[in-house]
């Protein structure tokens, strides 16, 4: 992939709140046509976003189309139309990112570069460019895992933990942070790998943090690093589906999972799913059309 400033194209669609988040993640993990970089943008109506997506080369509509109809379908919904425009050569990925503001979860500060004198005492603080990966904390799936695995290390002694789909490392870097143990963080994306790694390496937890390409768990330092104490994925819900068995045959007895990028209406398949591998679920919590899944082996 090339330099992000390269961007030359925008594709955008105009949505109702609720349906911009699955929009525009479906946008994000899409190998064709694949987005330098994808955010979601409240408009003044306040119920209304705009999902934009940002391409090397003009995208065709009906890829597009193929690739989000099904979504809308679910909802009973005919295919909005796109508006597809090319930019001017300006560094659009950093510009999505100027207007994010920091996180702020009950152990964690999570910042740009922009706002790093906002840093308070007391709390772990993690920079956190996103550049060409996904995952800023933003994202209520994010957050909520953040969350999450600040319940579980409080709970019990993390030693091993794997952080399945890491976008930018931002879990893999909290747990580290939360656990001083090693983290082995994987994504099929070779760009996450890579800014996974320049992440750890900014935020002074380079030595804690190993960072694999890795469809699901087909990779060797998966296997050698087996069984796991803790594994978080935020990834799809029909990914994890598929993942559910692989990821408890890598599981420790007594292990945890904390599963996202689950909208709420997914969350029964996604916890069949795993009730199936003899897992049981400890927990989930809502935020907004998003569910975050506790399971326990």
């Amino acid at each position: 992939m090339s330099d992000p400033s390269a961007t030359q194209w925008k594709a955008t669609l105009v949505l109702p709140m609720h349906l911009a988040d699955g929009a525009g993640d479906l946008l994000q993990w899409a190998v064709t046509p694949e987005p330098v970089a994808v955010s979601t943008i409240e408009l003044e109506e306040g119920e209304t976003w705009a999902v934009e997506a940002y391409y090397l080369d003009a995208p065709e509509e009906a890829e597009l189309e193929k690739l989000l109809s099904p979504y809308f379908s679910e909802f009973g919904l005919d295919m909005p139309e796109f508006q597809i425009e090319q930019l001017p050569d300006v560094d659009w990925v950093a510009k999505s990112l100027e207007g994010l503001k920091p996180i702020e979860s009950a152990r964690f500060f999570v910042h740009g570069a922009h706002d790093r004198n906002l840093r308070p005492a007391g709390k772990h603080t993690l920079q956190i460019e996103a550049g060409l990966a996904f995952g800023t904390g933003h994202h209520p799936t994010t957050f909520g895992c953040l969350s999450m695995l600040e319940e579980i290390t409080r709970r019990r002694k993390i030693r091993n933990a794997l952080d399945l789909g890491c976008g930018t490392g931002l879990l893999a870097l909290a747990l580290a942070k939360l656990t001083g143990q090693k983290i082995l963080a994987s994504d099929i994306d070779p760009i996450a790998v890579k800014v996974t790694k320049e992440n750890a390496k900014a935020n002074g937890l380079g030595p804690l943090i190993e960072a694999v390409p890795a469809a699901g768990f087909a990779h060797r330092r998966i296997t050698e690093k087996k069984p796991f104490d803790l594994i978080v994925a935020n990834i799809l819900a029909r990914p994890l589906v598929s993942l559910a068995r692989d990821m408890e045959q890598h599981l420790a007895p007594g292990g945890e999972i904390v599963l996202a990028g689950i909208l709420n209406r997914q969350g029964p398949m996604v916890e069949s799913a795993f009730r199936d591998q003899g897992l049981k679920l400890r927990g989930r919590e809502v935020i907004g059309d998003w569910v975050i899944l506790h399971l326990q082996g």
